[in-house]
């Protein structure tokens, strides 16, 4: 066996990586250009082609494969990428290995299963081989970033492709950026993305139970407990069920998946975890994001919500403890990292005491 680098090693794990969610997204159903995106990466280097039928191989038995609930195939590819020596051990040596254990009984099935393989490979590397060999393109490994913020804490990355992310507290992002897409996770908290244009490279958020497409624009993306909250501030998305929602909603629509609903500037559209379709409303968007100049705005807002948003930033919880507070209607411009100005804004209100403690901030009834 041809011994590899550290760096060969870790572009070989990317690589498989990649074919491992690809091997996913097209178990769930993919959409007509997520097949092209597919497409398009299959042809970049027979590894991929490699890589992907080597995550099809250990599925073995195809007929056991679509038994599988998505998440379960999931967890499965996961496991398989724990091991070292499958993310960088060449594709045909697993073949063997993956076929070696079937019993005589299921040998026929092996078999076939296998042949398909082989003529599905011939046919990609073939499909690899035509392209034009003018721009043969170079193997490169995705690039793979994190970002996150600790609690009060806010950042600003420019991404290498010329985007801008801004991060709100507690909030972390991984980035991938490949050859034919730019795929953001959100995995806690709140973001706004400013997203530089390239026409063949979109850029894809993955947020709870939201998935977004933007070509150019900016917009606002938060992970609530049980929805995720989009806005935009300019330009225009695309807005669609997450994987996992869409598999649930394209069940309950006789199996077409849900279309993406295109949001607007100043509008905003809330995706529930129980879901769709949505619809966007108008909104102040940059009322909304205001926490970009680390201030929360407010306009006739219960006083539960704005404790609640006062939370996300402050050193001390804010508790209402009197139930009748909760609903008091206020309004105002509140900074961010001046807990004392809205401590002094409280006690100014009729009726309401503030008592601050060492751990804590309690609001009650006067």
């Amino acid at each position: 066996m041809i011994s590899m680098s550290a760096n060969d090693r870790r572009v070989r794990s990317l690589i498989a990586q990649q074919a491992a969610d690809w091997f996913v997204a097209n178990r769930a159903g993919p959409t007509a250009t997520e097949r092209q995106t597919f497409a398009a990466w299959l042809k970049v280097s027979p590894v991929h082609v490699e890589e992907y039928l080597a995550h099809a191989v250990i599925a073995r038995d195809l007929r056991g494969a679509c038994e599988h609930s998505p998440e379960a195939l999931a967890e499965l590819l996961a496991r398989a990428q724990l091991e070292e020596d499958s993310k960088v051990e060449p594709f045909w040596p697993r073949v063997i290995t993956g076929v070696r254990g079937v019993s005589s009984t299921r040998w026929q099935t092996a078999a076939v299963t296998m042949a398909a393989f082989v003529m599905l490979s011939l046919g990609l590397f073939a499909l690899w081989s035509l392209r034009p060999i003018t721009h043969a393109p170079v193997l490169e490994a995705a690039a793979l970033l994190h970002y996150e913020t600790r609690h009060g804490e806010d950042q600003t990355r420019r991404l290498s492709d010329g985007s801008v992310l801004h991060l709100n507290t507690d909030s972390a992002v991984t980035i991938r950026y490949a050859k034919t897409e730019r795929l953001v996770t959100l995995t806690s908290g709140e973001a706004v993305f400013e997203v530089a244009h390239e026409p063949h490279r979109a850029f894809l958020v993955l947020a709870g139970s939201a998935k977004v497409l933007a070509m150019g624009t900016k917009f606002d993306v938060r992970l609530q407990p049980d929805s995720t909250t989009v806005t935009v501030i300019e330009g225009r998305v695309a807005v669609r069920p997450s994987p996992t929602l869409e598999r649930r909603s394209a069940n309950s629509s006789q199996g077409r998946a849900p279309p993406f609903v295109p949001v607007g500037a100043d509008q905003q559209v809330n995706v529930p975890e129980e879901g769709w379709p949505v619809t966007p409303v108008a909104v102040d968007a940059k009322r909304a994001t205001a926490w970009l100049h680390r201030q929360i705005m407010f306009q006739r807002e219960p006083l539960q919500r704005v404790a609640t948003e006062f939370n996300r930033y402050a050193t001390k919880p804010i508790e209402i403890t009197t139930p009748a507070l909760r609903d008091l209607e206020i309004s105002g411009v509140f900074a961010t990292d001046d807990t004392e100005a809205f401590i002094a804004f409280l006690r100014s209100l009729d009726g309401v005491r503030v008592e601050v403690t060492a751990t804590r901030i309690r609001v009650s009834q006067d």
